[in-house]
């Protein structure tokens, strides 16, 4: 029997962990075990809302070692974060200016000088990748606008995985998966651009030539002096998220469900249609050159900051209070730009009802309903989108991530959408950074291999469409519409 234990540093907007995976070569079954978790959030710095980089740091490096302190040979390391965001450097490794959050405001309006200048279609055309105002394009250029003084500092520039690779191995890494995020990679060369890296103000040397999944980056060294690789895994959380969804079917789509809900279809290749192009589709770039075809949605944010604002502690009761109230009396558009990062999100909602005429949610269950019903709603809009895209309908969603959890948002969701849910994994991005890892050890073949082991090994639950539910009732009499129609709610 062969068994390999590989660690998985996964790190999400609002919490991260170290987890350790234990695979049987001879089974084909990956187990997890959580060795370490921890918080993180963001820390107001000099008027900017910044990541503290330094303790996720320190958590990744205590729960290593807390891996090696069990006496575990560990075969190798990864790390996957959430993309866009960067750190800057020097010549010596040193930190230049503040790890700033792609939630801080200084990118306001900055996306707009872009269109003017570049032309949006030419910058779509160029990239494939969403417009979204905090994109890594548009941090540089607000960062060469505003703070012109650190421009001669800066040796390069590292999104956050990259960055902390470097930390733990002091070697430099450019990974393609993440680095598409950034709207700064040329779609049809996977390099850099140019003239967007003109435009930001970034000098070319500041990155180097974007990696596959799977090279060795480096070595972790332990305090026992044990030297681990540090292997570069799918570093978007969300494209590590995709590699272990459990497809079994060419017209599945999928959900990763946490912080953002990040819906889409894997393509072998990208879809830059003037029609993809009006409904804003993303093309970030996947392992074994698979994109993610996509868009982002709001997802749990809005949650996650209610329940901060009602300092709830039991998730799974507001749950059920939200779920015995009527659906769709009020409804907001998660994806507007005034929920990225508000002084309070539950007033942010409130006067969004108040604005539609639409009745106000007064207390954290009812916030919390209108947040379900909205994001079902939102899917549900969604789905037909890129099933128009590709002109051929989906019969399957698959919701992985935390948010999978979730068995009510995941019924909305199937009754809004019309087809079957599959739920699960959970643990969706742990699981597809330590794929990587096991196809860089020759252990798995390719990705479509590492989603059997991961159907066979993990569980999943089905959710039917219900199409007398209420919202299911709402979609077939408004099938266009987020607002609510008074008619119907009263």
């Amino acid at each position: 029997m062969t068994i390999r234990h590989c660690v998985a540093v996964d790190l999400g907007a609002s919490s991260g962990r170290v987890m350790l995976a234990t695979y049987d070569n001879i089974q084909r079954q990956v187990a997890l075990t959580e060795i370490h978790r921890f918080t993180n959030c963001l820390k107001a710095v000099d008027g900017f809302d910044t990541w503290d980089v330094d303790k996720l740091e320190q958590e990744i490096r205590t729960g290593l070692q807390q891996v090696c302190d069990r006496g575990i040979t560990v075969d190798s390391i990864g790390i996957d974060t959430w993309g866009v965001d960067f750190v800057l450097i020097d010549a010596n490794g040193q930190r230049v200016g503040l790890p700033v959050s792609y939630r801080d405001s200084r990118t306001d309006g900055v996306m707009s000088g872009a269109f003017r200048t570049l032309g949006k279609e030419a910058i779509y055309r160029k990239t494939g990748i969403q417009f979204l105002p905090f994109n890594t394009l548009y941090q540089l250029r607000a960062l060469a606008e505003q703070q012109p003084e650190l421009q001669g500092q800066v040796a390069h520039a590292l999104l956050i995985p990259d960055y902390l690779a470097f930390r733990l191995t002091g070697n430099l890494n450019w990974e393609y998966t993440n680095a598409t995020t950034t709207q700064l990679v040329n779609i049809n060369t996977d390099n850099w651009d140019q003239e967007l890296l003109d435009w930001a103000g970034v000098p070319a040397h500041w990155f180097g030539a974007p990696t596959h999944p799977g090279n060795l980056i480096g070595h972790w060294v332990c305090r026992e002096g044990k030297r681990i690789p540090l292997v570069s895994v799918a570093t978007h959380d969300t494209a590590s998220a995709v590699l272990s969804v459990p497809l079994q079917s060419k017209n599945a789509a999928w959900i990763s469900s946490g912080t953002w809900s990040l819906m889409g279809f894997e393509s072998r290749r990208p879809w830059t249609s003037p029609a993809a192009l009006a409904a804003n589709i993303t093309n970030e770039g996947g392992a074994e050159g698979r994109y993610r075809v996509l868009k982002n949605i709001m997802g749990l944010w809005l949650l996650q900051r209610v329940c901060r604002e009602y300092q709830v502690t039991d998730l799974p009761d507001l749950i059920e209070r939200a779920k015995a109230l009527p659906a769709c009396r009020s409804l907001i558009n998660p994806n507007d730009d005034r929920f990225i990062n508000p002084e309070n999100m539950a007033r942010e909602i409130q006067a969004a009802c108040r604005e539609t005429h639409q009745a106000i949610p007064e207390d954290d269950a009812q916030l919390a309903r209108c947040i379900f019903d909205s994001l079902a709603l939102l899917y549900a809009d969604t789905l037909r989108e890129l099933a128009q895209l590709r002109n051929r309908p989906f019969d399957t969603l698959h919701i992985v991530g935390g948010g999978s959890q979730n068995h009510f948002l995941n019924q909305l969701c199937a009754d809004a959408c019309g087809i079957p849910v599959i739920a699960g994994p959970t643990e969706a991005s742990t699981l597809g950074n330590i794929g990587c890892q096991l196809m860089a050890l020759d252990d798995i073949h390719d990705v479509d291999d590492f989603r059997y082991v991961v159907f066979s090994s993990q569980p999943l639950i089905h959710f039917q469409p219900d199409s007398d539910s209420e919202i299911a009732r709402y979609v077939a009499q408004f099938p266009q519409q987020l607002q609510p129609n008074k008619e119907l709610c009263a």
